[in-house]
């Protein structure tokens, strides 16, 4: 069983789902003053092509423009318009097979006779803006309902691997292929496991709705406007994960209780009664150790309940996990000790990707095993962790003989570090500053050739670090000496009283 637990504020509305023994698994933050790009669509403007590298870049009127790469090109539209650049009049003749198991038009696809640089364009992010890129975009549009996901123009119906039941299947898939419009195609999502054929043509026809609003909208909108964006973030949550897993939704706003109930009446009126009001006078985060579990997903090290150990590195290209056995010693052979700690230590992995939000590549350095059946129990545990509880796509090699495991996770959106913290000032992100010793010979260097360029006056005047202070004074003060003598200048050194950062020293 899990919680949804729902704190809303004027500034913020913060959303934490919980797993069982109240562990966090999942956090979502929604700021009343940013605007949440991914899901929405735009009436884009193609600024630039660069066959080189076949990506688009478009202008969605956002801080940087969102890039559109071949392999988010919907297929149907690429050839239509390879067809229409190539021989305008021949072009109704290309067609992309709508069968789902056919095989598909082998043709070699090229971004500069795709689009054209001015034009507009329908596109939806599907990324938010990471680092230093903007919007990832793409043309193989999706509209996420509770029991299906419409791809409108993606000829394919898929099921949720969670539906084990062949049978289930196969009638969900039946009843989907016969409602679809021709062309259109959608993925079978859990929730609709068991439900009935009225109530998945019921929601079909309401996705296929918003897709004729969004085509009719494109056509009336101005260029960079946007045109459709996703319910808010605390329906989404509810939307996607109210299920009977589901113990309790516990909101702290009447008003924010009074929508998700009215909302949950209409999507699962038979799981409305889960939506609680928080009545304590304390903080709801407070209240279900939310906040302290946050702050310790901001921290590097992360805790084995066996003593051991996960240490997490993010970069731009990747993030490293490296297990350590810690404290514990187990109470058997060590083979038998590194596989225990291994074991639990996938299981946590899996946990704190979908916490922190961890897309792209990543390595995890397990301890080395060296028996090779343990190797292969792990790597089955860590697939099977990531199957049953993480809902984003990712693809893990096997374990190599040094204990390495490399896989992939799809990203989205920003990680938690990237939404609640900032680079530090004094060290830029890097985690290391420059020594008390590296910073006073900087100081000196910097004093000294002030004097030979003659930037002072009689008495020189310098503020620095109190660590840096210390040094100077218990170890290098014979050099100041040595600069009064040889310069004819009187040197008053004193420290600073405000905290400056250590590479930071005032001469005058």
């Amino acid at each position: 069983m899990k919680k949804i637990i729902i704190n809303s504020e004027p500034w913020e509305t913060r959303i934490a789902i919980l797993q069982k023994d109240e562990l966090l698994q999942n956090l979502y933050f929604a700021s009343h003053t940013t605007q949440q790009l991914e899901r929405s669509y735009f009436k884009g403007t193609v600024i630039k092509v660069l066959p080189g590298i076949q990506t688009a870049f478009v202008d969605i009127g956002q801080e940087k423009a969102g890039f559109l790469h071949i392999s988010e090109v919907d297929r149907s539209l690429a050839l239509k318009r390879m067809a229409q650049s190539e021989s305008p009049e021949d072009s109704d003749d290309v067609v992309e097979d709508d069968e789902e198991n056919k095989e598909p038009l082998l043709c070699e696809l090229n971004m500069d006779k795709i689009f054209h640089e001015g034009e507009h364009v329908l596109v939806q992010v599907s990324k938010e803006p990471v680092y230093e890129k903007g919007p990832k975009l793409t043309t193989c549009f999706t509209i996420p309902g509770r029991f299906l996901v419409l791809m409108p123009n993606i000829p394919r119906v898929g099921v949720s691997k969670k539906i084990e039941d062949p049978e289930e299947r196969l009638r969900l898939r039946k009843i989907v292929r016969d409602i679809l419009p021709k062309a259109m195609g959608a993925i079978i999502r859990t929730p609709s496991e068991g439900r009935s054929e009225q109530e998945l043509i019921y929601e079909i026809k309401y996705l296929v709705s918003i897709w004729e609003t969004i085509q009719q909208k494109f056509k009336d909108s101005q260029p960079k406007e946007l045109i459709y964006q996703d319910i808010d973030l605390t329906h989404q949550i509810v939307r996607d994960n109210l299920d009977s897993d589901v113990e309790a939704v516990v909101c702290d706003d009447k008003a924010v209780h009074s929508a998700l109930y009215k909302f949950a009446k209409q999507i699962a009126p038979e799981l409305a009664m889960k939506i609680m009001l928080f009545d304590q006078k304390s903080n709801v985060f407070d209240y279900y150790s939310v906040s302290e579990q946050i702050a310790k997903a901001l921290e590097k090290k992360v805790f084995l309940k066996s003593g051991g150990s996960l240490i997490i590195e993010t970069t731009e290209a990747m993030t490293v996990i490296d297990v350590n056995t810690g404290k514990y010693i187990g109470s058997k052979n060590l083979e038998d000790t590194l596989f225990y700690t291994n074991m639990e230590a996938a299981e946590e992995v899996v946990r704190q990707l979908r916490l922190r939000n961890i897309g792209g590549l990543i390595v995890i350095d397990f301890i080395d095993m060296t028996s090779s059946n343990h190797r292969q129990q792990l790597f089955k545990s860590l697939e099977r962790f990531l199957k049953e509880r993480d809902k984003f796509q990712s693809v893990v090699l096997r374990v190599s003989e040094f204990g390495l495991v490399q896989m992939t996770r799809k990203r989205t959106g920003k990680t938690l570090a990237q939404q609640m913290m900032i680079d530090c000032l004094c060290c830029k992100g890097r985690g290391l500053v420059l020594s008390v010793k590296t910073e006073s010979y900087a100081f000196l260097r910097t004093l000294k050739i002030g004097c030979i360029q003659n930037k002072y006056g009689s008495v020189i005047n310098a503020s620095v670090h109190k660590d840096v202070f210390h040094y100077v004074v218990a170890s290098e003060y014979n050099a100041l000496l040595n600069f009064e003598k040889e310069f004819g200048k009187k040197i008053i050194l004193s420290a600073h009283q405000d905290g400056f950062a250590m590479n930071k020293f005032i001469i005058s």
